[in-house]
C-alpha cells in the first residue's frame, strides 16, 4: 500500500478524551474515529490489526474443533424472558419495539440465541459434544463508557458455546477452550495471566478470566507467588485475620463529636483503624440493608449482590438522607446495635471483639462491642482481599496487579438449556437436558490490550502478529530518482514473497516520515537515503534502537526470515 493513497490521518497532540495509553495511540495513530461515548469506527489502518486478532481466534477455535456461524445482532425479546435475563440486563441492554410493537433488543451476549438454535437443530446423544462460536458486534448500554474500546457501548466479540451431554463432556469442552484461549493470547505475545472469576450475569458454576496485566487496567487481580492461586478482587476469597481475643466487655457509648470517619476516629480515640467496624448503608433495589467490615477494609459489592441475589447495578451506597432516615444519625455514625435494617457481616467482624462501631446517634459510638449484642442476617466474606492478606489456598501473603480483562470462560450447566427446555435423546430414546459452557474474547479490547502492553514514548510497537503491515519503506526524498526507484523495487519485492508492505511516497520531511513510522508501530523499517546508488539502506526493528547499513537485498532478506520466524507458532496441547 502507498501511504500517499491510503486514508490514514495521524495527530501530533493528544485528545484530552483520551485518558490511557491505547486509547491515546489508537486516536493519534489513525486506527479510530469517535462517533459518540463509547462507539468507535475503524479506519482501514487500524481495521487490518482487528482482522488480524479475529483471524488467530478464528484459527484457534477452529483448531480446537469449533464450528463458526453467524448469528442476528437483533434479537427478540421472548428468549431473554424465557431465561429471566431480560429485566437482570437492566438499562444495559438496548430495546427497541418493531413497527408491529413486538419487543425486541440490539444482541448483549448470545447465550440464549445458542441455545435455541441448538434445541431447533440437535435431537440425539450421537450430535453431542457440539461447539460453537462467533465473531460478532455486541450492544451494551454502559453507564459510564471509557478507555475508548476498553468499555464502549458497540464491541467485536468472539463468543463460543459448548454443549455436552454431562458435567464430565464439560468439564473437557472447557478445558479444550482454555488451551485454545492460551494459544490466541500466546500468539498476539500477551503477558497476561488467567484467574478465578465472578460469573455475574451469565450464571453458572463457575468461570475464569483472562487478564492481561496493565497499569491502566480497570481489574484488580489478586495472585499467590508461592502457590499459583490467582482470582479478580471480586472473587478472590479473603481468610479473616485472626485478632488478639480479649474477654468481652460491657457495651458503652461515648461522645464523638464531629468524628464521623475512621481516620478522626483513629485520631480522637487514640487507637487503630482495626478496631472499629464500619458499616455502610446500601440500597438493594429499593430495600435499604447495612453492611460491616472493619474499620480497615473495603466492601466488595460484587460479593455482597452476590450474597443478596441481585444484580450488581441494582446495589448502590445510600444517600445521605436514607441513611439519616434508617440511623437516626448523620452519615458517618452508623453501627448495628439496634438497626432496624437486615445486617450483613463480613466474617472478620465476627472474630472481633471489644470493637468500636456506630451509636446511630449523630457524634456517638459505642465501644466495647461484641457478638452478643446484635444479630446479623448473614456472616459471609463481604470484603475486598489486599496485598499481604493470606491466599485462601496456601496461607502466604497475596500480591495484587491491575489488569485488563480480555476474555471470559464460563461452565454455566443448566442454566440456559432448562430455561429454553434445550434437550437430547440418549441412548435410551429418553430426553436429557443438554450442559452448556460459554466462552468470550473481546476483540477491540484485546487490540487494545496489545497496544498497552507494545508502545513507548514514540507510539505503538506492533508484534508481528497484530501488525497492520509488517514492513514500511521509506524513501527520505522521493525527488530523488534513485531513491524512489529502489524503495519501489524493495516495496514489490516484499509484495512478491507475501510481505505486507506499506512505502511512504509522500512528499514530506524525512523526520515526519519516520516519526509517523514510529507512531503506527510497523515492526520493520527499511529507509532509503543518500546511498541508494550503491544499493545500500538503512534496516531498523521497530522495538530497538540499532540501526544497520546494509543492501536492499540483504535487507529484504532479514526482513521475510525475521517475520517468518516472528510468526511461527508451535501448537502444543
Amino acid at each position: 500500500m502507498k501511504l500517499s493513497k491510503m486514508l490514514l490521518k495521524t495527530l501530533r497532540e493528544t485528545p484530552a478524551e483520551a485518558e490511557i495509553t491505547s486509547h491515546q495511540l489508537m486516536l493519534r495513530a489513525g486506527i479510530m474515529r469517535k462517533l459518540a461515548a463509547g462507539v468507535y469506527s475503524f479506519l482501514p489502518l487500524g481495521l487490518r490489526s482487528l482482522h488480524k486478532v479475529e483471524q488467530i481466534i478464528r484459527e484457534e477455535m477452529d483448531a480446537a474443533g469449533a464450528q463458526e456461524l453467524l448469528m442476528s445482532a437483533l434479537l427478540p425479546a421472548e428468549y431473554y424472558q424465557e431465561s429471566g435475563r431480560w429485566e437482570v440486563f437492566g438499562p444495559e441492554m438496548f430495546r427497541l419495539r418493531d413497527r408491529n410493537s413486538r419487543d425486541f433488543c440490539l444482541g448483549p451476549t448470545h447465550e440464549e440465541i445458542f441455545t435455541q438454535t441448538v434445541k431447533g437443530e440437535v435431537s440425539s446423544y450421537r450430535q453431542l459434544p457440539l461447539t460453537l462460536y462467533q465473531i460478532q458486534t455486541k450492544y451494551r448500554d454502559e453507564r459510564r463508557p471509557r478507555f475508548g474500546v476498553m468499555r464502549s457501548r458497540e464491541f467485536i466479540m468472539k463468543d463460543a458455546y459448548s454443549f455436552d451431554r454431562d458435567e464430565a463432556g464439560l468439564d473437557v469442552s472447557y478445558q479444550n477452550m482454555y488451551k485454545a484461549y492460551c494459544r490466541v493470547f500466546d500468539r498476539l505475545g500477551l503477558d497476561y495471566i488467567v484467574v478465578d472469576a465472578d460469573s455475574g450475569a451469565m450464571g453458572g458454576s463457575g468461570s475464569q478470566e483472562f487478564m492481561v496485566k496493565s497499569e491502566t487496567g480497570e481489574a484488580v487481580v489478586a495472585f499467590c507467588p508461592h502457590c499459583g492461586y490467582a482470582a479478580n478482587d471480586e472473587k478472590a476469597e479473603c481468610v479473616p485475620e485472626a485478632m488478639a481475643q480479649e474477654e468481652p466487655k460491657a457495651m458503652e457509648k461515648i461522645y464523638t463529636p464531629n468524628a464521623g470517619t475512621i481516620e478522626e476516629l483513629v485520631e480522637f480515640l487514640g487507637t487503630d483503624s482495626k478496631h472499629f467496624a464500619k458499616t455502610l448503608i446500601y440500597m438493594a433495589g429499593e430495600k435499604p440493608v447495612a453492611v460491616m467490615v472493619r474499620g480497615d477494609r473495603e466492601v466488595n459489592e460484587t460479593k455482597l449482590a452476590n450474597l443478596l441475589g441481585i444484580n450488581e447495578q441494582d446495589l448502590a451506597m445510600a444517600e445521605a438522607n436514607v441513611v439519616t432516615e434508617v440511623t437516626g444519625a448523620r452519615v458517618g455514625f452508623a453501627g448495628p446495635v439496634g438497626l432496624n435494617i437486615p445486617v450483613y457481616c463480613d466474617k472478620e467482624v465476627a472474630l472481633m471483639s471489644n470493637y468500636i462501631v456506630g451509636a446511630n446517634e449523630s457524634d456517638y459510638h459505642f465501644i466495647n462491642v461484641n457478638a452478643k449484642d446484635f444479630t446479623p442476617e448473614v456472616v459471609a466474606d463481604l470484603r475486598t482481599i489486599e496485598p499481604g492478606d493470606a491466599c485462601p489456598k496456601c496461607g502466604k501473603p497475596v500480591d495484587t496487579t491491575r489488569g485488563v480483562e480480555v476474555g471470559h470462560i464460563f461452565k454455566l450447566g443448566k442454566k440456559y438449556t432448562e430455561a429454553l427446555d434445550c434437550t437430547y435423546l440418549d441412548e435410551n430414546g429418553k430426553a436429557q437436558t443438554s450442559i452448556m459452557g460459554c466462552y468470550g474474547i473481546g476483540v477491540n479490547r484485546t487490540l487494545a490490550a496489545v497496544i498497552e502492553q507494545y508502545s513507548d514514548e514514540n507510539g505503538i510497537i506492533w508484534p508481528v502478529s497484530a501488525a497492520p503491515y509488517q514492513v514500511i519503506v521509506v524513501p527520505v526524498n522521493m525527488a530523488n530518482e534513485e531513491q524512489a526507484a529502489l524503495a519501489e523495487k524493495i516495496y514489490n519485492d516484499l509484495r512478491d514473497q507475501g510481505i505486507e508492505v506499506l512505502m511512504d511516497d509522500r512528499d514530506e520531511r524525512p523526520g515526519v516520515k519516520f516519526k509517523d513510522a514510529d507512531l503506527i508501530g510497523i515492526p520493520v523499517r527499511i529507509t532509503v537515503g543518500k546511498k541508494a546508488s550503491e544499493n545500500m539502506v538503512e534496516y531498523k526493528l521497530r522495538k530497538s534502537q540499532e540501526v544497520h547499513e546494509i543492501s536492499a537485498d540483504q535487507a529484504i532478506a532479514d526482513a521475510c526470515a525475521w517475520i517468518a520466524d516472528e510468526l511461527a507458532f508451535e501448537r502444543k496441547d
